[in-house]
């Protein structure tokens, strides 16, 4: 149920703070007082579009707040659950800010949440039927939606396993034809996937190649100055030198010299024992350098080889990837993707096979929705022809039309294989024709009501919000129309904006719309109307009247007493 609607700076209204109760909440007013824009703050702060003409002009940002007793709604609660959100005291708000900026911001509970989750929460607590809306009835696409929203638990069950059916076939069916796509197209990879395999397998690549490679031809590229700096160096060691002996004979001499003394003091032990480590590492370099001279003997052939090698390499790293091992990772994937083509025709068998599986699940699930719905549209013609006999429409007859089968099974839908619409004949003797081509306005009111009546019958929100419901409608109906709404409201919170003084008088509450000025600018201001209220603003209802006309007066209020009565008798 709705608690309070707070606004600022909604188009006309500066400020306002309204307090809703139980029972049926009626909004009247001058036409372009401005009624229709409540409906519009109770839209935004249900999650529907932010509309930048709503802000006040003059300022900058705009923001509503609906307050939800949920205790009573355990769908709400667990809702809110799934976010950590707690509904302090029973009581959930809903708060939406709007900007010319562009800026949106939603919050459910104090809490920051995506627009999505707001309006999730909405449809659980308040159901909007705007003026505009008699044109769902128009579209025949819509009836299945009232129908199916007549159904109890189990037929929502169906409802719900039939779109998960569709889910589950239509996620297969999209990855099967592209399969059997890629089957048909496969011969033509598989030759150009063989032909790059062939290139890559044959140049036997290794990870680290190409850079010991380089290394190799630079040695190969420098070999002579190499070979000349290691005989010079080894020369130097064995033999040659400005005194005509190497280091190695310099280190011999020096050896044997102090081996001579080493016994006669600890220090001279020590330089000994020096100078022999140094003429090993002196020998070791002596040896490594004569090896390196041999092994820098110049390879035309090897540098022909290197150089064809990493001419190789760069050839596939420009065809296959910036980098050797790119390369190799595009040769894996290769060779994965030609063995799962290879493989595709068994793949494309079994997915063929899952994918008549889960259209027969789907069938099986449409099937059974559809004599559900076949046995639902009898109950809901019945129920349907109730509410219009007390609407006065008893002589119309209204049935739930089912298209005929066509031969060929259609694709699967997420709501079944079934297309209906709904047929009327309001007069006696004439053939049932479809509503959306004969209804006339005030049909459409009436219809769309009996279809609300049935969904508060139901269970469902705990408020209902009718903008202009009674278009179309006058004279005896509108006290009928008063009567259904008043009704409704017995069983659920009502919020009503109309123009007619028959429902405005069933009302339990009474809201009333006005329009000023103050210094130079337009107002709008809500206030709940006291029993003179009440009498005053239907004595204009009735006739334009002023409050000075008394029988206008003095018919409101007969109008309020005698609604008063009903609806205790009613009870």
């Amino acid at each position: 149920m709705l608690l309070t609607l707070s606004m600022r700076n909604v188009a006309l209204i500066e400020s306002l703070t309204l307090e809703f109760r139980q029972g049926l909440h009626v909004m009247t007013g001058e036409t372009g007082a401005g009624k229709s824009i409540v409906v519009d703050a109770v839209n935004l702060a249900l999650g529907g579009r932010a509309d930048r003409e709503l802000i006040r002009t003059g300022t900058d940002k705009a923001w509503v707040e609906a307050a939800f007793n949920v205790s009573d709604c355990p769908k709400a609660q667990a809702l809110l659950a799934t976010q950590s959100l707690e509904a302090e005291g029973g009581t959930a708000t809903l708060y939406r800010e709007i900007t010319r900026s562009g800026r949106n911001l939603c919050r459910v509970c104090g809490v920051t949440m995506p627009v999505t989750f707001l309006r999730e929460l909405a449809s659980l607590l308040m159901d909007v039927h705007g003026q505009h809306e008699h044109r769902f009835l128009m579209e025949p696409k819509f009836h299945m939606q009232f129908l199916d929203a007549f159904g109890g638990a189990e037929h929502q069950e169906a409802l719900t396993r039939t779109a998960q059916a569709y889910q589950d076939f239509m996620a297969n069916h999209r990855a099967y034809a592209r399969l059997v796509k890629e089957n048909e197209q496969k011969n033509r990879r598989l030759e150009e996937l063989r032909a790059d395999l062939s290139v890559m397998k044959k140049a036997r690549l290794k990870s680290g190649e190409e850079e010991a490679l380089a290394r190799e031809r630079d040695r190969l590229r420098h070999g002579e100055k190499i070979r000349a700096a290691l005989s010079a160096a080894e020369g130097m060691l064995n033999a040659g030198g400005e005194e005509g002996g190497g280091m190695v004979s310099a280190w011999r001499g020096a050896t044997q010299a102090l081996r001579g003394i080493a016994g006669l003091a600890p220090e001279y032990q020590a330089m000994q024992e020096r100078m022999e480590s140094l003429g090993y590492e002196i020998e070791e370099l002596a040896y490594d350098l004569s090896r390196l001279k041999d092994e820098n003997e110049f390879d035309p052939q090897r540098a022909e080889v290197v150089e064809g090698r990493l001419d190789l390499i760069r050839r596939l790293e420009r065809r296959f990837g910036p980098t050797l091992d790119e390369v190799l990772s595009a040769q894996a994937s290769m060779q994965e993707e030609f063995e799962r083509l290879n493989g595709l025709e068994d793949q494309v068998e079994r997915m063929g096979a899952e994918h008549k599986r889960l259209l027969a699940a789907y069938r099986q699930c449409a099937r059974v929705l559809t004599q559900r719905r076949v046995e639902l549209a009898r109950r809901f013609e019945a129920a349907m022809m109730e509410q219009l006999r007390e609407l006065g429409m008893e002589k119309t007859v209204f049935q739930v039309a089912f298209a005929p089968r066509p031969q060929r099974q259609p694709m699967p839908q997420a709501d079944g294989d079934d297309v209906i619409e709904f047929m009327i004949s309001p007069n006696p003797g004439e053939p049932l024709k479809p509503l959306s081509k004969i209804a006339s306005g005030g049909e459409l009111s009436r219809l769309m009501l009996a279809i609300k009546s049935l969904e508060a019958a139901q269970g469902g929100v705990g408020t209902m919000v009718f903008d202009e419901i009674d278009t179309g409608i006058s004279g005896r109906m509108a006290q009928v129309v008063a009567e259904k709404m008043a009704r409704i409201a017995r069983r659920r919170q009502v919020l009503c904006v109309t123009h007619l003084p028959q429902i405005a008088a069933m009302a339990d509450h009474q809201l009333l719309v006005e329009k000023h000025q103050e210094a130079e600018r337009t107002h709008t201001t809500v206030r709940l109307l006291d029993r003179e209220g009440r009498v005053a603003e239907l004595a204009r209802m009735i006739g334009g009247a002023g409050d000075n006309d008394e029988s206008a007066r003095r018919h409101a209020a007969s109008m309020l007493d005698e609604a008063r009565r009903a609806m205790e008798d009613a009870e």
